[in-house]
C-alpha cells in the first residue's frame, strides 16, 4: 500500500473542497452585492427562511414587479413569433437601460400592441364581413336571377293547377316560388348568407326538418377561403340562399343560422341594385384592406423594434428576479440594517467571493463593509465537479445514477475511457464507426451554431453527447479493425492473409479447412477466417473470454477505487473488514479464471477451462488431467478456494461487532478517537451547521445492513461476471447481422441485371444500416454500456447520494433562456 500513498493527488478524482461560509451585508449594498455574486457564479446560499411563505419575506413585491414584467416580456415573444419576426439572441449593440426604464418602456409598448392588436381586430373583422357579403351578393344575385328566368316560361303551365287550390297554405313552396310575381310578393321570401362548408350538409337537414319540406335550399362555394371569426384559420365557405314562406318559417331559419354560425346578409332583388351594391362593398373593401396593410407595417415596425432588444430586457428580469430570490433567502439582523446569509463556496473561489464584496461595498457608496467569514460544520458539503465541454457529458452520466458524495471517487474519470471503450467492444465495425465519427464531427465543428439554437429532444440528446459519441466512434474504428470489419466485409489491411485453400477452387474452406502457410497476419483477425469452417468457434472463443477478462479488470479497478476512497476518508475499518476481504474472494474466483485465460492463450492448451472451474468446487483434490496449465494448480485451487471461504465472513462478522464497541467505549467516557467509518454518517440538523446530533447506535440495523452488503457483494461477483458477456452477445449479434443484410440486401440485389432492382437493393441495405445498425444498435450497445458501468463497476465502490453544488449563477439563467 506504500505504493499507493505515494502517488501524486488527481484533480478530478475528488469534488473540489467546500467551505461555509457567512456573509453579513448592509442593507444598501445587498443588491449590488448579491449582483456581483451572481456574476461571480460561485456561492450557493442556504435558504434562511424556509418556514416563511413566498408572501411572507422581505422582498415579495419586487419580485412580483418582475413576474408581472416577465409576462409582459413572454407576450411580447408571442406577438414576435405570430407576426414571424427573428430576432438575434444577441444584438451586437445593446442599449443599456435600468429596471424602472424598462418596467415604463415594457408598459408603453404592451398598451400601444394591445391598442394596436383591438384595432386590428376590429378592421379584420369588419374586412371579413364585406367579404362575405361580396361573396353572398355576387352567388346569391346569380340565384335570383335564375328563379326569375325559370318563373317565365313556367307561369303558363302551372297557373290554372295554383287558382284551383282552395287552401293557399296547402301550395307547395316550389310551386308558389314560380307563381305570377303578384303572389310572389305576397308571400314569398328568401334568405341569404354563408357557412362553413363542413357544416353545410347538417345545416340543410336541420332545415328541412324545422320547415317541414317548406323550403327550397340552394348553395354554391363561395371560391375562395375566409378567415373563421372563432379560430381565426382560413377555412372553404359556401353561400347559401333559402326560399321560404311565412314570419314563422322566417325565425326558425334565422334562429338555425345563429345556431350553426352562419353569417346571413340582405340581398335586393333587383339586378341593378345587387351590382351598385357590389361596387360600393368592393371600393370599402379596397380602402380597409389598404388600411389593414399600413397597420401591419406599423405594428411589425414597432415588433421588430421590441424584438432588437428583447433577448436582453428577458435575461435583464431574469437576473432582477434571481437578485430578490436569493435576498429572500437571508435573514434580517437584530438591527435590521444588515442581511445575514449562509451558503457554500469552492475552497477556491473564496478570494474571488471577497474581491467581488469589497467591490460591492465601493461602487454602494456604503459606509460599512461587507463581512464575510467562515463557518464551522458538521453537515455534508455539496459535490462539485469542474467540467468541460469535453467531461461534462461524461459527469453528467455518472449524475444520472446518483450525485457523488462529498469528495467521493469520481467514476466519471475513468468512464471517459471506459464507457465508449465497453461500447465499442460491442459495437465494432469500423465502417459503422466512420459514420459516427462522421455525424459527431459535424456537431463538433458546428457546436457555436447549434448551441444558440433550440433543438429538438433527440438533437439536443446526441448534441449534448457529441464528444462521448466521437470517443464511441473513435473505439468502434479500432475494435472494428481488430474484428476486420467493415460492414460486415474484411480486408487485408495488413497484409496478407496467414492461411490459403487447399486447391484453386477453395470449394473445402468450410468442410476441410485451410491451411497456414506463413506469419500470423499482423493486427486482428485474418481476413482469410471469414466464412471459413473455424470462424465461429474462434470468435466466440475469443470475444468470450475477452468479456471475463474487460469484466474482472474493471470490477477490480472499482474495488481498487472503494480503497483509495477509504483511505482518503481514513476509514481503517472499511480497508481491514471490506475491501480486503472482496478483493480476496473476487480474485480467488474470477481473477483466477483471467489467469487461467491468459496461460490458455499463451501456452496454446487444450484445456477445459468450464471443467477446470466447476471441478473446483465440487471435487477441489480431484486430478486435473489433461486439464492442468501449469505445476501446483491443483493446490493453488485448493488455497484459493479456502481464501474465498474464508472472506465471506470476514467481510460479514468483524465490522458490525467492532462498531458497536467502539460506540460503548465513546459513551463511557474513555478517551478513544472515533474509527472513521463509511457507515458511520452523522445526522445534522439543517437549520444549523454548528450542531450535531448523534442517532442512537443500533446494532441489530447495522448487522442486518452489513450481511446484505456481503451477500450483495457475493452474488454480485458471480452474477456481474456473467453481466460481461453481454460484451460478447451483442458483439456477436451486431457482426451477423451486418453479415445477414451485406449478403441477402446487397449481395442479392446485385446478382441480377436489372439496374433498378440494384438500386432498390442499395437504398433498402443502405436503410437498414442506417436506422437499424447506426440507430438502433448504437442505442442497444450504449445501454448495456450504460449497466455495466451503473452496476458492475461503480456498485463496487460508489454511494452516489450526495447532492450538487447548485450556485446563483447569471450565466446559469442565460444557459436556461436559450
Amino acid at each position: 500500500m506504500k505504493l499507493f500513498e505515494d502517488l501524486p493527488p488527481m484533480d478530478h478524482l475528488r469534488s473540489e473542497d467546500m467551505s461555509l461560509v457567512q456573509i453579513i451585508i448592509p442593507v444598501e449594498s445587498a443588491h449590488r452585492a448579491v449582483s456581483y455574486l451572481g456574476e461571480l457564479g460561485l456561492l450557493q446560499l442556504k435558504d434562511l427562511n424556509e418556514d416563511k411563505s413566498p408572501f411572507q419575506r422581505t422582498f415579495v413585491n419586487q419580485v412580483k414587479r418582475c413576474g408581472e414584467m416577465s409576462r409582459k416580456l413572454r407576450f411580447f415573444g408571442d406577438q414576435i413569433s405570430k407576426a414571424g419576426i427573428t430576432a438575434s439572441p444577441c444584438p451586437a449593440s445593446q442599449q443599456v437601460i435600468d429596471l424602472e426604464e424598462l418596467e415604463v418602456r415594457s408598459s408603453e409598448h404592451e398598451a400601444e400592441l394591445l391598442e394596436m392588436n383591438a384595432n386590428s381586430e376590429k378592421l379584420r373583422q369588419t374586412y371579413n364581413e364585406l367579404l362575405e357579403f361580396k361573396l353572398v351578393l355576387l352567388k346569391a344575385g346569380g340565384f335570383l336571377v335564375a328563379a326569375q328566368n325559370h318563373a317565365v316560361p313556367a307561369e303558363t303551365e302551372l297557373v290554372e293547377n295554383i287558382y284551383s287550390k282552395k287552401d293557399d297554405e296547402s301550395v307547395f313552396l316550389l310551386e308558389q316560388s314560380v307563381q305570377p310575381e303578384s303572389s310572389s310578393k305576397a308571400g314569398l321570401r328568401f334568405i341569404s348568407g354563408i357557412i362553413c362548408k363542413s357544416k353545410e350538409l347538417t345545416f340543410e337537414r336541420m332545415l328541412f326538418r324545422a320547415t317541414r319540406g317548406n323550403m327550397f335550399f340552394n348553395q354554391a362555394p363561395a371560391g375562395e377561403q375566409v378567415m373563421d371569426p372563432v379560430s381565426g384559420e382560413m377555412v372553404e365557405k359556401t353561400v347559401f340562399v333559402v326560399f321560404f314562406s311565412g314570419e314563422q318559417a322566417k325565425n326558425k331559419i334565422l334562429k338555425i343560422c345563429q345556431a350553426f354560425g352562419a353569417s346571413c346578409y340582405p340581398v335586393p332583388e333587383e339586378n341593378s341594385k345587387q351590382m351598385q351594391l357590389t361596387r360600393e362593398v368592393s371600393l370599402r373593401l379596397s380602402d380597409l384592406e389598404a388600411t389593414l396593410d399600413a397597420g401591419n407595417r406599423h405594428r411589425n415596425k414597432a415588433l421588430a423594434s421590441i424584438a432588437s432588444q428583447l433577448w436582453n430586457w428577458i435575461i435583464m428580469v431574469k437576473k432582477e428576479k434571481g437578485v430578490y430570490d436569493t435576498l429572500n433567502m437571508l435573514n434580517f439582523d437584530v438591527t435590521k440594517k444588515c442581511l445575514v446569509g449562509e451558503g457554500w463556496c469552492p475552497t477556491f473561489a473564496k478570494p474571488q467571493i471577497k474581491e467581488a464584496l469589497e467591490h460591492a461595498t465601493i461602487h454602494s457608496n456604503s459606509q460599512v463593509g461587507i463581512i464575510f467569514h467562515d463557518m464551522d460544520s458538521f453537515e455534508s458539503p455539496p459535490t462539485y465537479f469542474r467540467t468541460n465541454r469535453f467531461t461534462h457529458a461524461f459527469q453528467e452520466i455518472v449524475d444520472a445514477y446518483g450525485v457523488a458524495r462529498y469528495q467521493e471517487a469520481n467514476p466519471a474519470v475513468y468512464s471517459v475511457i471506459t464507457f465508449p471503450f465497453l461500447f465499442a467492444v460491442m459495437f465494432g465495425d469500423w465502417g459503422h464507426g466512420l459514420c459516427l465519427l462522421l455525424g459527431s464531427l459535424i456537431l463538433i465543428l458546428h457546436e457555436k451554431k447549434l448551441g444558440s439554437q433550440k433543438l429538438g429532444s433527440f438533437m439536443e440528446m446526441a448534441f449534448g453527447g457529441r464528444y462521448v459519441v466521437l470517443l464511441m466512434a473513435l473505439f468502434s474504428i479500432y475494435c472494428g479493425l481488430i474484428y476486420n470489419e467493415f460492414f460486415s466485409v474484411p480486408f487485408h489491411i495488413f497484409g496478407t492473409s496467414a492461411y490459403k485453400c487447399r486447391d484453386s477452387s477453395c470449394s473445402d474452406a468450410h468442410t476441410t479447412g485451410l491451411i497456414k502457410y506463413r506469419d500470423p497476419y499482423p493486427f486482428g483477425v485474418d481476413p482469410r477466417w471469414r466464412g471459413s469452417r473455424s470462424e465461429l468457434p474462434f470468435l466466440n472463443s475469443v470475444k468470450m473470454k475477452m468479456s471475463i477478462l474487460l469484466g474482472v479488470s474493471q470490477m477490480n479497478l472499482g474495488i481498487l477505487l472503494s480503497y483509495f476512497d477509504a483511505k482518503f476518508h481514513g476509514s481503517s475499518l472499511d480497508i481491514r473488514y471490506q475491501f480486503m476481504p472482496q478483493m480476496i474472494f473476487l480474485n480467488s474466483l474470477f481473477g483466477y479464471l483471467a489467469l487461467l485465460i491468459v496461460i490458455k492463450w499463451c501456452t496454446g492448451s487444450q484445456a477445459d477451462l468450464y471443467h477446470v472451474m466447476i471441478y473446483m468446487f465440487l471435487e477441489p483434490t480431484g486430478d486435473l488431467g489433461e486439464n492442468q496449465l501449469f505445476w501446483g494448480q491443483k493446490e493453488l485451487q485448493i488455497l484459493l478456494l479456502l481464501m474465498a471461504i474464508v472472506a465471506v465472513p470476514w467481510m460479514l462478522f468483524p465490522k458490525p461487532f467492532i462498531l458497536r464497541k467502539l460506540h460503548t467505549e465513546r459513551f463511557q467516557g474513555r478517551t478513544y478517537g472515533i474509527l472513521g467509518t463509511s457507515e458511520m454518517d452523522l445526522d445534522h440538523d439543517p437549520d444549523s451547521a454548528r450542531r450535531q446530533h448523534h442517532e442512537d447506535f443500533n446494532f441489530s440495523e447495522v448487522f442486518v445492513h452489513q450481511m446484505i452488503h456481503s451477500i450483495e457483494f457475493v452474488l454480485g461477483a458471480v452474477s456481474n461476471t456473467a453481466s460481461y458477456l453481454r460484451l460478447w452477445a451483442l458483439s456477436l449479434a451486431h457482426s451477423e447481422l451486418s453479415t445477414v443484410f451485406y449478403e441477402k440486401l446487397l449481395l442479392l440485389a446485385w446478382g441480377y441485371d436489372s439496374v433498378i432492382i440494384r438500386i432498390a437493393g442499395l437504398a433498402v441495405f443502405a436503410f437498414a444500416t442506417a436506422f437499424i445498425l447506426l440507430m438502433m444498435e448504437t442505442l442497444s450497445a450504449f445501454l448495456h454500456a450504460l449497466r455495466l458501468h451503473w452496476v458492475e463497476f461503480m456498485g463496487k465502490f460508489y454511494h452516489g447520494d450526495g447532492y450538487k453544488f447548485k450556485p446563483f449563477s447569471f450565466k446559469l439563467l442565460a444557459d436556461e433562456e436559450n
